[in-house]
């Protein structure tokens, strides 16, 4: 059986400890020299920058957040051992694990370690579609002749090149397609290296719930419930038309998925689907005045990412979270594509104005959706708000100013609110 070590990275025939250097840390598999679709996820990657910045953090739990009113952004795994997990309310999360250390996230500093671990993987195959900061679909098809060496055994490198150069660990799932690659990269986290090879797909998934599937969250899980749908194996036991007839569009994705068919390919340049920014307070508010600065102060990061992006949208989306963690959200669909902060505020207050009266709130968000090239963009105004272009053409003067002068070189009044 093809086995490899993943300390020394010495290829052998069997399984056991490496016979170079006696390490454990072997991975072995009938199909390991064959398979080429790879999932790349850091462990704890926000915590695990904190720790490898501050040494004195490394045996001590650390939660990346902040205040009482937020959310956990990662923690590590210490703080995971305790029920700390990520989207988790942080007075909940001090609740369960009052030890820790709670670290206010560096988001400029997890961006630019990100970019180090990209340029680690384009020395290995241009074919890698980032999922977020710290995870990425890899295609090493065809390039062991290229390497000198298998999939694998590059793999293997790649994440001791992070651990060594960047102080960074990741966990890695290789398979014959992405749906079974990501979930190889979580089964033996941190750290890891499972394999899930075509002849054991079928026997894999069987007992396995069906919400290891992505996109499976509480609402759909609750409909796959219903039905009687807890296992793959489940799944696998209705017909598709019966499953499109129950489910629709996403039943024809969940036979597919039990017999662990995924055609997608692993995308470089994968389109983004929208662009947002939310904040939660500290404090429950329910004033217009209070919420139009921050509303204001989104709607021009938002704006920002669209024209650093060079894309435009045509719906604007409202999130509001009440104290009691209820949601709503609403949505206008503007009559042309706009990448205007100006255009993306006034839409989202109006929004905002229909909503008040079902507050106080905890969490407000404004967000831009159904993405187009910039050059789809209109800001010709209209007949209901003829003087449109003329905010569009102060805004882009304020926008050349900045790019030479700094961001804050011109601060409208209502971001100070």
């Amino acid at each position: 059986m093809p086995a490899l070590c993943r300390d020394c990275l010495t290829r052998f025939d069997h399984g056991g400890r490496c016979p170079a250097c006696r390490s454990p840390r072997v991975i072995a598999h009938p199909e390991l020299d064959t398979l080429s679709i790879a999932h790349m996820d850091c462990d704890a990657f926000y915590a695990s920058v904190e720790k490898r910045d501050a040494p004195e953090l490394r045996d001590q739990p650390v939660i990346v957040g902040g205040g009482t009113r937020g959310v956990v952004t990662t923690a590590c795994y210490l703080a995971r051992i305790k029920g700390v997990r990520s989207a988790m309310p942080m007075f909940e999360a001090r609740r369960l694990c009052p030890e820790a250390v709670v670290v206010p996230p560096r988001f400029e500093v997890y961006t630019e370690v990100s970019r180090q671990i990209r340029e680690m993987m384009r020395d290995l195959t241009p074919a890698i579609e980032p999922l977020s900061l710290d995870e990425a679909f890899l295609d090493l098809t065809g390039t062991a002749r290229l390497h000198g060496a298998r999939p694998a055994v590059m793999l293997a490198r790649l994440v001791a090149r992070m651990r060594d150069e960047l102080g960074i660990t990741g966990s890695i799932g290789l398979s014959h397609n992405k749906f079974l690659a990501k979930i190889a990269s979580d089964l033996e986290k941190p750290h890891g290296f499972s394999v899930i090879g075509k002849a054991e797909t079928l026997d894999f998934l069987g007992p396995r719930p069906v919400k290891l599937i992505w996109g499976i969250g509480s609402v759909s899980g609750a409909a796959l419930e219903r039905a009687g749908i807890r296992t793959f194996n489940d799944l696998r036991r209705w017909e598709q038309k019966d499953l499109v007839e129950r489910f629709g569009g996403m039943g024809l994705r969940l036979w597919h998925l039990a017999r662990g068919e995924d055609h997608r390919r692993v995308t470089a340049h994968a389109p983004v689907k929208g662009v947002s920014n939310e904040t939660t307070f500290r404090e429950d508010t329910g004033a217009a005045e209070v919420l139009d600065g921050y509303l204001w102060r989104m709607s021009e990061k938002v704006s920002a990412r669209l024209k650093a992006k060079e894309i435009a949208g045509r719906i604007v989306t409202l999130k509001l979270k009440r104290a009691n963690h209820s949601g709503l959200t609403r949505r206008m669909t503007l009559d042309a594509p706009t990448q205007m902060a100006d255009r993306i505020y006034r839409t989202a207050r109006g929004l905002l104005d229909g909503a008040l009266d079902q507050g106080p709130f905890r969490l407000l968000g404004v967000g831009v959706s159904e993405l187009c090239p910039a050059t789809e963009a209109r800001e010709d105004g209209d007949l209901l708000d003829p003087d449109a272009p003329r905010r569009a053409e102060a805004e882009r003067a304020a926008d050349a100013i900045r790019d030479r002068w700094g961001k804050d070189a011109i601060i409208k009044g209502r971001s100070l609110r």
